[in-house]
């Protein structure tokens, strides 16, 4: 039935999720209400640590206050960092926070390397704490028509049987769509927070920023994770440092209106540095975004179940064949 795309799919996404998810964001309460504009540096002055500050505070304010934008990103994987071989994946669509919702269409080589009977797109969409991906028409015609595959992050926590990692999986699920400007926002607490200088994004000024952070950094800046006691704490950090994760380097560029509009993230793993590019536009666009008909939908924990009890019987089960 071609489980290995669905297989390779998921892979995806669970790379964009960690990926959106890691960076994390801070209470909006203290994002201050700085006036500083990106573009009111003079262009040969570099900002002191103070305007770099004012800067991401107000860039984080407005976006906050957007709760919506149109997104384009690509993402790049090393042999191995997406339990696959080495490829791309591109996202474009729409974006929106509080609530979190997303409609996006993933498509790339990562998506479909290794699997001739993997779609060449999927179509992504996030409502309701739950995402919907279009595994298309070939896909559908051996589920009874059902093209639709839904990831519970609940129900996906529930299985894993530790409650840290429901508290993570559950939180992570908000972090993955929080705006840009909350994306960086931790980093305001890293020494290493720079000031790059003025380029161009997309054909308009806006300033550079850089920054640095360990995990370690991370955890201690991410106030979401302040619902996980101390002793799941520890135990999300001793995973992440037994998958090798060693860090993340960030890239920042904000326009004259002092919203976000391009971001680069890269993740420091043992098979190689993930790298992330993203580009913001239209903030406060509407996020009309709605799941898909139930019965166009199949859920993907509900087939796994129903695998493996097929399996224990000696029996087919739906979607068994091959």
């Amino acid at each position: 039935m071609g489980m290995s795309a669905w297989k390779r799919a998921g892979v995806s996404l669970t790379a964009v999720a960690v990926v959106a998810g890691v960076a994390g964001c801070q209470d909006g309460d203290e994002s201050g209400s700085g006036k500083k504009k990106a573009a009111e540096a003079p262009k040969s002055q570099v900002q002191t640590q103070g305007e770099i500050t004012e800067v991401i505070q107000a860039a984080y304010r407005k976006t906050s206050e957007a709760k919506s934008a149109k997104v384009r990103m690509t993402m790049s994987m090393p042999v191995g960092a997406g339990g696959g071989g080495e490829g791309t994946v591109e996202l474009t669509g729409v974006q929106g926070w509080d609530p979190a919702v997303m409609d996006v269409t993933m498509k790339g080589s990562a998506l479909s390397a290794g699997d001739p009977d993997a779609p060449s797109q999927v179509r992504m969409v996030l409502v309701d704490n739950a995402m919907y991906m279009d595994m298309g028409a070939k896909q559908a015609a051996e589920m009874d028509g059902k093209r639709w595959m839904k990831l519970d992050f609940q129900a996906a926590a529930e299985i894993a049987g530790s409650e840290a990692m429901k508290k993570q999986m559950t939180g992570s699920l908000e972090n993955m769509n929080q705006d840009p400007a909350q994306q960086l926002a931790l980093l305001l607490d890293s020494p290493n927070l720079k000031h790059i200088g003025p380029e161009k994004v997309d054909g308009a000024p806006a300033q550079h920023y850089k920054g640095t952070l360990t995990f370690e950094e991370m955890v201690d800046a991410n106030k979401s994770l302040e619902v996980l006691s101390e002793k799941e704490r520890k135990e999300l950090v001793a995973n992440v440092k037994k998958a090798g994760v060693k860090g993340y380097d960030t890239e920042l560029w904000v326009n004259e209106d002092n919203f976000p509009v391009k971001m680069v993230i890269g993740i420091k793993t043992p098979q190689g540095t993930v790298d992330m590019t993203a580009h913001y536009s239209d903030y406060g666009a509407k996020a009309t975004v709605q799941a898909p008909p139930a019965k166009d939908t199949f859920d993907l924990f509900t087939m796994l179940k129903e695998l493996e009890s097929a399996g224990a019987d000696g029996g087919t089960g739906p979607g068994s064949g091959s």
